[in-house]
């Protein structure tokens, strides 16, 4: 374990404190489930607003559970979190439980699915940094994902400025508490309140800093967790040595090498004999350079959509994750590909983005930007990104610039965990994809290792987490250790289902 500065130790004291007994004592009130469609119970659970005034203001936590279909033979509630942060887990249990490759029949059977929208997100006091959703639409429409050039690099510094002290005076004080530690404690609460004396856990991506806090927060409570897709807990808290003041918080945690590694997969894969790949054909890597170069000229016209070199980095980014959107990525570079020798005519208009649905954007940075120490102001970025724009092609700079409203945020989550997080004894099972451009394998190795007792499970798959990457054999094994608490050996792995190229790709319009 790296030695934590002085900060983290005394922010370690304070949040052990803060799980104490006196907590564990409070009275907490059976969720009243009623029924809300399909199988589904949905329930409120009042929650301190500060757990430093445990007794004070309340708020209360949208829940949602699929109740086990053998109750004769059930083991207790798995609760889950599916990521983020922001992401909402009352839709996304609705819309995922019956993923047979993340929950199957059997494992239905003998646990109760349990999510939440977590404080800050969706029905649970969300962070709103706007007056209305079209506001935020057109201030965040203005923001590319990263800037390329000097001048775009000072109004993006400028737009992100402006976000977090619009976020601070929209949000207020709830944003110095919807920290994962907070979480943390939202999710000890629900546990008592199920009655169930120790917490079953399925952490998906974010959600394995979620599961990593409350092991080290509550270090005796816990039967069982899955840690899905996995971050270094450590990089994402405080960086390790001084990289908290002078490295960006995604180029610590390796995810510019994790996409780079995942997108070479999509190359390998396109390319293969057997692949049924709309960009197959020619050397790949030296397509997508021409395309790419193109872009940073002038903006590629796609189907009445402009493409900037940013629009380009970022569309590969978000489809890499999930293989299932392999072939779409595949037919929209071929597309550039030719758009890149074509003369550019007509009325470009932004790539297009789909509308907010909620509030998960604002919900992101509010837990992110609470939890990270990260470097303030805008120069250690512009150092930053000259130096991995160099040293990891197209990838470097995302990584750079993906959390810059943390930069400027303007909170003090008095209640934050910053490590360590090796105090829980508990067995745990941790899986991850060979090929992950989310959470590289790297840098959940180096989770594993801040764990006291932890075991990894490899997927040999390119994607995130199994909830995007489906291996049924991978369900198993988890299913098993829910089951009995029996893990496989250390770096054990499984196969996927399938691969991207099976289908046959759309034809040209």
């Amino acid at each position: 374990m790296r030695a934590l500065s002085s900060l983290a130790c005394a922010v370690v004291l304070a949040a052990s404190v803060g799980a104490g007994p006196a907590h564990a004592a409070a009275p907490v009130p059976a969720p009243n489930w009623t029924d809300c469609q399909d199988g589904f119970q949905c329930a409120k659970l009042p929650v301190p607003f500060d757990y430093g005034h445990p007794g004070g203001e309340q708020i209360q936590l949208a829940m949602i559970r699929l109740p086990a279909t053998d109750p004769g033979r059930r083991i207790g509630s798995l609760f889950v979190n599916f990521g983020g942060p922001g992401g909402d887990g009352v839709e996304h249990l609705r819309q995922r439980a019956h993923w047979d490759w993340l929950f199957s029949k059997q494992l239905r059977e003998r646990f109760d699915l349990v999510s939440w929208d977590p404080r800050g997100v969706g029905k649970s006091v969300p962070v709103n940094c706007f007056p209305d959703t079209a506001s935020r639409d057109e201030f965040m429409a203005r923001i590319p994902a990263f800037p390329d050039t000097a001048p775009e690099r000072d109004t993006f510094y400028r737009d992100n400025r402006d976000l977090a002290n619009r976020c601070r005076a929209q949000a207020g004080r709830l944003l110095d508490h919807v920290s994962t530690a907070d979480t943390a404690r939202d999710l000890d609460r629900m546990r008592r309140a199920v009655g169930d004396s120790a917490l079953n856990f399925h952490g998906i991506s974010y959600g394995t800093q979620l599961g990593a806090t409350y092991a080290s927060l509550f270090p005796d409570r816990v039967r069982a967790m899955v840690l899905d897709g996995s971050l270094d807990f450590q990089g994402n808290s405080t960086g390790h040595g001084d990289e908290g003041r002078t490295t960006p918080l995604d180029t610590r945690q390796r995810v510019p090498e994790g996409v780079a590694d995942t997108f070479a997969s999509f190359l390998r894969q396109c390319a293969a004999p057997d692949a049924r790949c709309a960009f197959a054909g020619g050397d790949l890597e030296a397509k997508f350079a021409v395309l790419t170069a193109a872009a940073r000229q002038k903006p590629l016209v796609v189907d009445g959509t402009s493409y900037t070199y940013a629009d380009v980095i970022n569309y590969v980014n978000g489809k890499l994750a999930s293989p299932d959107r392999w072939q779409d990525m595949a037919v929209l570079l071929q597309k550039l590909y030719v758009a890149s020798g074509e003369p550019q005519t007509g009325k470009a208009l932004r790539a297009a983005s789909a509308p907010y649905q909620d509030n998960s954007g604002e919900a992101f940075n509010a837990i992110q930007c609470a939890d990270s120490i990260v470097p303030r102001g805008s120069a250690p970025y512009t150092r930053a990104a000259a130096r991995e724009t160099h040293r990891v092609p197209y990838w470097g700079a995302l990584g750079v610039y993906d959390m810059m409203p943390c930069a400027y945020w303007r909170a003090h989550a008095t209640d934050r965990y910053l490590g360590p997080y090796d105090r829980s004894p508990a067995p745990i099972l941790m899986i991850n994809s060979r090929h992950d451009p989310s959470t590289p394998l790297a840098g959940a190795r180096d989770g594993q290792r801040e764990l006291r007792n932890a075991r990894m499970l490899v997927v040999n798959g390119s994607g995130h987490s199994t909830m995007l990457v489906r291996s049924h054999c991978a369900e198993a094994v988890k299913r098993d250790y829910l089951f009995t608490l029996h893990r496989p050996r250390d770096g054990a792995s499984c196969d996927i289902d399938d691969t991207p190229f099976d289908d046959v790709p759309p034809p040209p319009d």
